[in-house]
């Protein structure tokens, strides 16, 4: 099932804007040399040639050697195998997966549960439907989770829980994942409803989220969006 990440509205606030970090602050941005745009490296994937010659993604920007940056969305990916990009971008014969684009894709998943994994741990997720339901009334929820197969009328009375107690805020639902996901992540058998609170591996949890939305959906800008549409075409 493709990631979703949908939120509930309440008031007319809208989700938060970063601040202007000064005169001199400057975001790092890269080429992408499918679409020939350049973007915020936040809404590219950097690939390098493993020891044996092969293509492999590096989410984190870290493994060493000459990288080529793509742009984080699974159609970009594939067009960058089908149209022999990476030969071009290393200016030498590399060996590229044909699918590469699932490979990418199942990194990122696993980095999401692994953030997810780590969050638990640190008592940041309140798991099931009856502790979810009590940190909503008592804590600092920054996201639900709930499962991609699981009931809608449990997601419905505890997004109610949650309008209830606040007209100000956005709470951003996570439900792409599956129950079996979930309780190998979090370690306890048939998590269907959960919610996370504020932390810092909460935040890497939906950092790393929204990064494996726009991989799949292709929305991480309207610029980005309309650059990849126009290669294709």
């Amino acid at each position: 099932m493709l990631a979703e990440a949908r939120h509930i509205e309440t008031g007319v606030a809208q989700p938060g804007v970063e601040l202007d970090a000064g005169p001199h602050a400057r975001t790092p941005e890269r080429l992408c040399v499918v679409t020939r745009t350049t973007r915020p490296v936040a809404e590219l994937i950097r690939f390098v040639v493993g020891p044996d010659g092969e293509v492999v993604p590096d989410l984190k920007g870290k493994l060493p050697g000459r990288g080529v940056w793509i742009t984080a969305a699974r159609e970009t990916v594939e067009l960058a195998v089908k149209r022999h990009a990476f030969a071009r971008g290393f200016k030498r014969d590399v060996r590229v997966p044909a699918d590469l684009a699932l490979r990418t894709e199942a990194l990122l998943e696993r980095g999401v549960l692994d953030a997810l994994a780590i969050a638990g741990k640190a008592g940041l997720v309140a798991a099931g439907f009856g502790k979810a339901a009590s940190a909503l009334e008592r804590d600092e929820v920054v996201a639900l989770l709930h499962a991609a197969e699981g009931s809608a009328d449990g997601a419905r009375k505890l997004e109610a829980l949650w309008r209830r107690r606040t007209a100000e805020k956005t709470l951003p639902m996570i439900e792409f994942l599956t129950s079996a996901q979930l309780d190998l992540a979090l370690g306890r058998p048939n998590v269907i409803h959960a919610a996370l609170l504020a932390g810092s591996a909460s935040d890497t949890f939906l950092s790393r989220s929204r990064r494996l939305e726009q991989f799949r959906t292709g929305g991480a800008s309207d610029r980005g969006n309309k650059a990849v549409k126009a290669a294709v075409q």
